[in-house]
């Protein structure tokens, strides 16, 4: 059963990402206008009887949406930055964030992170915001399930200067507070007992409240690094020895 529904999903995906879209003259009046005086990367396109105004910038953007995945069948097609889709880099497709733009994804349903490049145009399917690489969609654990509720952060942005993308303000995300997250619990209670154990060999620990299907979870986060390079070896270490299921979050 397991297999009919992931080939379902495989196939419904397929239409997910459309191919990289071709600027249409079916814009009219101040459209036709816009698309004129702007550069190519920035012409707004037509698709699906729909027309896409692409973003100037994209400083401080933010976004709350639902997010899927594409995969084996546009593995190695054209994208729309002209280079060619990789399902194993860790890429994005947007409808309207300037291409090569790095965004930070978080799986609100997990905690979660991932930084993709933005390197093509889509989904283009209803209540779908972002499709992500294999790859990234991997990393955030929504393979199987699909799609997932995740925040889009804009990190930096992508210039094209003649004709190649540039890239300005890459994010150096290596330094931040890291915290591998022990467990989540339903009642606080658990979460404080389990806080109190962890004290004594542990500097700081937080009970970070979450919320999920109306319901409260309280989930335990050990502090580990400032650094990512030395906070994933402490956190590989901690789950091979006793933490298996524990993963690194950011903050």
């Amino acid at each position: 059963m397991k297999k009919i529904l992931f080939l379902n999903f495989f196939l419904f995906i397929l239409t997910a990402c459309a191919k990289p879209p071709k600027f249409s003259s079916e814009f009219s009046g101040e459209e036709n206008k816009y698309s004129q005086i702007v550069p190519g990367w920035l012409k707004p396109y037509y698709i699906n009887g729909k027309t896409y105004f692409p973003l100037p910038d994209a400083s401080g953007y933010e976004e709350v949406c639902l997010a899927s995945w594409y995969g084996p069948g546009f593995h190695g097609n054209k994208s729309s930055d002209g280079g060619f889709y990789n399902m194993y880099e860790f890429t994005a497709a947007h409808k309207l964030l300037p291409l090569g733009t790095y965004v930070l994804v978080t799986n609100l349903e997990n905690g979660k992170q991932v930084v993709v490049r933005i390197s093509d145009r889509g989904p283009f399917i209803e209540n779908r915001c972002i499709d992500l690489s294999y790859s990234a969609a991997k990393e955030l654990e929504i393979i199987e399930k699909g799609i997932a509720k995740v925040k889009i952060t804009a990190l930096s942005e992508g210039e094209i200067i003649d004709g190649n993308i540039v890239y300005k303000n890459i994010p150096d995300i290596r330094f931040r507070e890291f915290y591998l997250q022990i467990g989540s619990f339903r009642y606080y209670e658990n979460a404080k007992k389990l806080k109190n154990q962890l004290e004594k060999e542990f500097n700081k620990i937080d009970i970070e409240p979450f919320r999920k299907n109306g319901i409260t979870f309280y989930r335990v986060q050990v502090y580990l690094s400032n650094d990512l390079y030395e906070a994933f070896e402490i956190a590989k270490k901690l789950k091979k020895d006793r933490f298996s299921s524990a993963f690194l979050v950011a903050k």
